[in-house]
């Protein structure tokens, strides 16, 4: 039976984390999550570290603030997954440091769930989380770490081709790339051929669905510019994102080259993820 690595998840009782986690356990490998005390007696996360137990994960203690015992913990295993959110984004160079000095971690994933933040045309403030990615993925290059950045995307002229991918297959397509040769030191990018869709197709979809024609609004890119400039946080990054994937069409602009990537259902084409479609008719 082929070895399967050891994988930490860091941000486990997150939004994307607990798909990753989840996958992780299915997929049988030893599963670890890093965990703070505030999580463990928090009632919302805490039902949710219940269920991670159930599932066989061991649960770490341990602190992104806290050096050593982050050197510790990755010293119990191989892999290390990051799914840090925006706010902690730059504070990764601290999961660097730790994977560095403990000397043993085979792969680190660091948080990357969105546009390849290399190959982006991004307004602010959306491209300074950009900026903010793209200086780790620097950083672990600077350090001679083993990585894998994964691509993955959210389920204008509306034109503009965007990738929808439901968040369970997030969660399988990364786990899947962990112990896979093939996968090292590139990007691993999530675009099932049956989830690549303009704003206009996923409207005109929806209309095929339901049986009725929907009255269209359509925004010039001048609005939404302004209406980025003008909106409170969150919602000035949540348009700017949508203004890079949507209108600036970032999510599939470019061609997928073999020198720094690979397509993910093209790797693993056994894998039956949920269609834009199938995931539409369930609301029908």
């Amino acid at each position: 039976m082929a070895y399967k690595s050891k994988i930490l998840i860091l941000g486990g009782t997150g939004y994307i984390g607990k798909f990753i986690v989840e996958a992780s356990s299915k997929a049988g490998h030893p599963t670890f999550a890093l965990v703070r005390d505030s999580t463990v007696s928090d009632p919302v996360k805490g039902k949710l570290v219940e269920k991670f137990k159930g599932l066989g994960v061991t649960l770490l203690h341990g602190d992104l603030y806290d050096h050593q015992s982050l050197v510790k913990v990755f010293k119990q295993v191989d892999v290390v997954i990051s799914t840090a959110g925006r706010q902690q984004l730059a504070d990764q160079v601290k999961i660097i440091a730790a994977i560095k000095e403990a000397g043993n971690v085979k792969r680190f994933f660091p948080s990357e769930f969105g546009n390849d933040v290399d190959r982006v045309h991004a307004v602010e403030p959306a491209k300074t989380v950009f900026a903010t990615k793209a200086e780790i993925r620097r950083k672990i290059e600077a350090e001679g770490i083993p990585y894998t950045y994964r691509e993955s995307h959210y389920l204008g002229d509306g034109n503009a081709k965007a990738i929808f991918i439901k968040e369970d297959d997030i969660g399988t397509y990364t786990i899947r790339a962990v112990d896979d040769p093939r996968t090292l030191n590139k990007i691993v990018y999530l675009r099932p051929a049956k989830n690549i869709y303009s704003f206009n197709e996923i409207v005109a979809l929806w209309e095929k669905k339901i049986g009725k024609t929907l009255e269209k609004i359509y925004v010039p890119e001048e609005k939404l510019l302004k209406d980025i400039q003008e909106s409170p946080i969150p919602i000035d990054v949540i348009l700017a994102f949508n203004h890079s994937a949507f209108v600036k069409g970032d999510q599939t602009n470019f061609e997928i080259e073999a020198s720094f990537g690979v397509e993910a259902s093209e790797l693993y084409p056994d894998v039956k993820y949920t269609t834009v479609e199938e995931y539409i008719h369930q609301f029908v």
